[in-house]
């Protein structure tokens, strides 16, 4: 018999979601504090937002603080560096994985 261990995120008595490990429950309750406190937040601001608007944009500032953090503190995010542009070769493998669809006759 195995012994699995699980670790399971619960709000309001409703299982929110199951982990294998204790700090990835523990990252993603942080995660839900914080949309709670943002929830809110919006709440009392002067903007009208249903409460469906509110709880989806409290959840995304949330799961996306890291990129949201540097906004608030007025700090520029460093420039990501322009897509590479793919070889021929590449590019070759690319069109031949490609299914190719037969057009319809009218």
């Amino acid at each position: 018999m195995a012994v699995i261990v699980k670790y399971i995120v619960v709000r309001n008595g409703e299982e929110k979601m199951t982990f294998a490990t204790k700090k990835e429950a523990d990252a993603y309750d942080k995660m839900l504090d914080i949309a709670d406190r943002l929830f809110d937040f919006l709440n009392q601001a002067e903007i009208e937002l249903d409460d469906t608007q509110q709880e989806e944009i409290a959840l995304l500032m949330a799961q996306r603080r890291d990129e949201i953090m540097p906004i608030l503190r007025g700090i520029k995010a460093p420039a990501q560096p322009p897509a590479k542009a793919p070889d021929k070769a590449t590019a070759k493998k690319a069109a031949a994985a490609k299914p190719k669809v037969a057009a319809k006759k009218k």
